[in-house]
């Protein structure tokens, strides 16, 4: 049975090939804890296949709906990457390596699922929280900003008498 986020290797002949992908919910309603709940993406692959191995070059580009790590409300971010892949055929199947699998001569194709979902991952921000807008105010739902200012104290940290005596060592010396 065919993948549909597969690329066939076996019988594949030697040169260039390219392959689409269209990466919407569906795809995403596969990981099950995923913080990305859906998304709109295309993925470009460009295969150079030779008698030993396969040098993959994977182009993902698109937006996904993610949450905002300050307000928690649900945004569109932006995602763009490249990325190379070299598939070796060899004996036994090998992913110890994230750049380099190696497969079977004698597979019939390659599923590309976890490569692209872990590419995307990759490709998402650190930080992420809603973009601000042209005036350079937070699109962040303000009900929410408002909730977070009530519970973060605005009181510095009272000095404790415990450290006294050592900061007077320290400032003595």
């Amino acid at each position: 049975m065919s993948g549909i986020y597969s690329i066939p290797i076996s019988g594949l002949k030697e040169g260039k090939h390219s392959y689409d992908f269209e990466i919407g919910k569906e795809f995403f309603e596969q990981f099950e804890e995923s913080e990305i709940k859906e998304g709109m993406l295309t993925v470009i692959v460009e295969a150079d296949k030779r008698s030993s191995h396969a040098d993959l070059a994977v182009k993902i580009a698109g937006e996904v709906s993610i949450s905002c790590d300050r307000c928690l409300g649900v945004f569109s971010q932006p995602v763009s990457c490249e990325n190379r892949l070299l598939v070796k055929f060899g004996k036994v199947y090998d992913e110890s390596d994230p750049d380099i699998i190696t497969i079977p001569a004698d597979e019939n194709e390659l599923d590309m699922t976890q490569y692209f979902y872990e590419n995307i991952l990759l490709a998402l921000p650190i930080q992420r929280i809603h973009p601000s807008d042209r005036n350079g105010n937070s699109k962040c739902d303000p009900e929410m900003l408002q909730k977070l200012k009530e519970h973060v104290s605005g009181e510095e940290e009272r000095n404790d008498p415990r450290w006294d005596d050592l900061k007077k060592l320290m400032s003595n010396n």
